[in-house]
């Protein structure tokens, strides 16, 4: 997580969007106390709201811990897919 100052981003406005977008940074830009503006990908942003659509619904959020506990314990299989 990268932290600089809404002055310090002005300046420098490209070198902090590569390394968000590059490197997979969130920036956080500080505008006072308790004030501040959240900078992430838009890949970061999409898997983070499709996480949190997968675990919006208590039958979704199970779901998913039924699978995860099938992986761990090596009780899962695997498929190939079919090709057109």
């Amino acid at each position: 997580m990268l932290t600089t100052s809404i002055s310090d981003f002005r300046k420098d406005i490209k070198r902090y969007f590569d390394k968000v977008t590059e490197n997979f940074e969130t920036l956080i830009i500080n505008r006072g106390k308790d004030n501040g503006v959240v900078i992430m990908s838009l890949t970061e942003y999409n898997s983070m709201r499709a996480t949190q659509h997968e675990l919006s619904s208590k039958e979704n959020e199970r779901r998913l811990d039924s699978a995860i506990e099938k992986l761990k314990s090596g009780n899962s299989m695997s498929k190939n897919l079919l090709e057109e």
